[in-house]
C-alpha cells in the first residue's frame, strides 16, 4: 500500500531539538508532512524549512487542537497521521493504513516505545475515563495506589498489547485518522486549550459514531514525551490540565457525576497546594490554585462551558 495515501500532521512548540529526527523518519518512509508551529522561538522554524515538510507558522500559540485542525484542513490525502515532534516512526505507516480498507475503521495506532524499546504501557492506549476515573486521578489515588482496579482499567493494564485489537483511545502523539471522519466530526474541539483531552474527546466522538479504532502491535514508534509541556510554567500547566479535564467531564459525564468530580478537583487541588508551594514557592502558584477552585465551582453550577485561557 502506497504512503501517498498518508500525510503526517505535526504540531510544534519550541521543538528544535526533536523535529529533525521525526521528519527524517517520515522522509525515510516516503510520507509527506505538514508542520504547524505555534510561535516557537528556538529554531524550530529553521529546522522545518531545511526539510521537505510544508510549514504553517502561527504568529501566536493557538493550542494543539486548533493547530491540528489547521494541518488537517490543508491535507488532500484520505489518511492523516498525527505525530508529536518527539515521536519517531520505527515501522512502515502502511501497517496502519492497511486497516482502513475496512470502511468501519476511523482511526488506528500502535505501540509507543521508550528509549530502551519497552512499550509505554498505560499511555500508549487507554479506555475512556469516567468521572470516577478522573476523580481517582485528581485525588492522587492513582499515584498512591497505581494498581487499583479503576486505574488499571483506564490505563488498559489488562490489555494484551501483543495482539491486534479494537481499542478506545490511543495517544494523540501517534494516531492515524481517516480524513473523511475528521471532517465529519468537525475536527478537534479547539476549546481544549492549549492542550490535554482533545484527543480523548475526539476518539470518544468517533466511537459514538460507530467507527472502530484499531491497535496494531507491529506498527511501532519511538516516543520521548512531554518535551513541550516542560516549557510551560508550572502554574499555567496545572490550570490547563484541570480546565481540560473539567471540560471533558462537562461534555461526556452526567451532571451529578460532573459535580462530584468538581468536588474531587477542589479537594485534590487543596491537597496538592502545600507540597507544590514547597517545590515552587511564590504567589503565582497560589493564585493559580485559586483559579482552579473557582473554575471547578463554575463547572459545578454548570455555567462554565469553555476553558478560560490564561495569558
Amino acid at each position: 500500500m502506497s504512503t501517498q495515501r498518508i500525510t503526517a500532521v505535526i504540531v510544534t512548540y519550541e521543538s528544535a531539538a526533536e523535529i529533525g529526527e521525526c521528519l527524517d523518519a517520515l522522509s525515510h518512509y516516503g510520507v509527506d508532512a505538514v508542520v504547524v508551529d505555534n510561535a516557537s522561538t528556538d529554531g524550530t522554524l529553521q529546522a522545518v524549512r531545511e526539510s521537505r515538510a510544508r510549514l504553517i507558522a502561527n504568529p501566536e500559540n493557538r493550542g494543539f487542537a486548533a493547530a491540528v485542525n489547521q494541518g488537517c484542513s490543508v491535507c488532500d490525502t484520505p489518511l492523516v497521521l498525527l505525530l508529536n515532534p518527539d515521536t519517531v516512526l520505527a515501522s512502515d505507516p502502511c501497517l496502519l493504513a492497511a486497516e482502513f480498507d475496512n470502511p468501519a475503521v476511523g482511526a488506528a495506532s500502535g505501540p509507543l516505545l521508550n528509549a530502551d524499546g519497552s512499550v509505554q504501557a498505560g499511555f500508549t492506549v487507554r479506555r475512556f475515563p469516567t468521572a470516577l476515573t478522573l476523580a481517582f486521578e485528581v485525588l492522587g489515588l492513582n499515584r498512591i495506589l497505581p494498581s487499583n482496579p479503576i486505574n488499571r482499567r483506564w490505563r488498559c493494564m489488562d490489555l494484551d498489547l501483543s495482539r491486534p485489537c479494537n481499542v478506545e483511545q490511543p495517544a494523540g502523539a501517534y494516531l492515524m485518522i481517516r480524513h473523511a471522519v475528521w471532517r465529519a466530526l468537525g475536527g478537534f474541539d479547539e476549546a481544549f486549550y492549549p492542550l490535554w483531552f482533545e484527543d480523548v474527546d475526539f476518539c470518544f466522538r468517533l466511537c459514538t459514531k460507530q467507527y472502530y479504532v484499531r491497535f496494531i502491535p507491529t506498527a511501532v514508534a519511538k516516543h520521548t514525551g512531554a518535551h513541550s509541556i516542560r516549557k510551560i510554567p508550572v502554574e499555567f500547566r496545572l490550570f490547563y490540565w484541570y480546565g481540560s479535564l473539567l471540560r471533558y467531564a462537562a461534555k461526556h459525564c452526567r451532571p451529578y457525576a460532573r459535580r462530584l468530580l468538581c468536588l474531587a478537583v477542589v479537594s485534590g487541588a487543596l491537597a496538592r497546594l502545600v507540597p507544590e508551594l514547597v517545590n515552587h514557592p511564590g504567589t503565582k502558584l497560589l493564585k493559580m490554585y485559586g483559579r482552579i477552585v473557582r473554575l471547578a465551582g463554575q463547572y459545578f453550577i454548570g455555567s462554565q462551558q469553555s476553558v478560560e485561557r490564561v495569558s
